[in-house]
């Protein structure tokens, strides 16, 4: 056969790659062999890129199983060999400390029932690109809760990774500081404690929040308000220019000059993914599909 003369040869596993040489030998020992050098190579290239990216594999482990790192598992099916290192080149450069995209399996043609049954069992999404689910496929994955997504754009699909790994993120903590009191008296009482007397000199002082103790500049104790009163009454909050009485969980050692600040803290949804090393979006082909 002449050059770009297609040709059937028997015995792969799987299409090579494009670009790829093929090599002629004179037996199946020596093909083996071939083989295995050849598979060892691969996987030291494979190594080599992951340690350009900053994270060995055993940093990467343990950050996993120290729940550090959440994972994405994909499965990638596409029309072509090409189209699938594309693919996993965009995939492989979304990198974040707290989450990463796990490619477990990729192949070449449609979406079947064996690459749902894949997904169920590693709790995988299947992407396709260029391809398609049959019937079969559609319906078992209804069954299993497999989430389908089909492109003809890379960078959609890109896209929609992300934002998927944005919503595995843990929300950001976000601290507010209420507002401030001064502590100008001690009242000691047998049963309960220790409550001090406070003006309230700035924003407000709240029932709910967390209290700093500030001595000297220094914070030497931190913890909850069990009691704020206004007189004898119990209150929600004491606004600045006021005076409270604050008896604070679990610590009885305020001192008159203390100050006593107050603050809460609130979770923030995280809406982006800064994602290192992307050169931006390739050129788009057409629009997406989802299944």
């Amino acid at each position: 056969a002449g050059p770009g003369t297609p040709v059937e040869i028997l015995g792969f596993d799987k299409p090579p790659g494009a670009g790829e040489q093929g090599r002629v030998v004179e037996n199946e020992r020596q093909a083996r062999h071939l083989a295995g050098l050849r598979g060892q190579r691969l996987r030291t290239e494979q190594l080599a890129r992951q340690a350009k990216r900053g994270v060995s594999l055993e940093e990467l482990f343990t950050r996993i199983e120290e729940g550090a790192v959440q994972e994405l598992n994909i499965i990638v099916k596409a029309d072509v060999q090409g189209s699938i290192e594309a693919v996993t080149g965009e995939l492989a450069k979304i990198r974040h400390p707290e989450v990463s995209v796990n490619v477990i399996h990729t192949g070449i043609g449609g979406i079947t029932e064996s690459d749902v049954m894949l997904a169920s069992a590693s709790n995988a999404t299947v992407v396709g690109f260029n391809v398609r689910p049959n019937a079969e496929a559609r319906a078992l994955a209804e069954r299993e809760g497999v989430d389908l997504r089909t492109y003809r754009v890379i960078y959609q699909l890109t896209e929609d990774i992300q934002q998927a790994l944005v919503g595995m993120l843990s929300p950001t903590r976000v601290e507010e500081t209420l507002g401030e009191a001064e502590v100008r008296a001690l009242f000691r009482a047998s049963r309960i404690g220790v409550i001090a007397g406070c003006h309230v000199t700035n924003g407000l002082i709240r029932r709910s929040a967390r209290i700093r103790v500030v001595r000297e500049g220094t914070v030497v104790h931190e913890t909850s308000i069990a009691s704020l009163k206004r007189f004898k009454d119990d209150v929600r909050e004491v606004q600045a220019g006021f005076e409270c009485g604050i008896l604070l969980e679990g610590f009885n050692d305020v001192k008159e000059g203390d100050v006593l600040e107050a603050f809460e803290t609130r979770e923030i949804e995280r809406t982006d993914l800064d994602v290192a090393g992307n050169g931006g979006p390739p050129e788009p082909v057409e629009s997406d599909e989802s299944a």
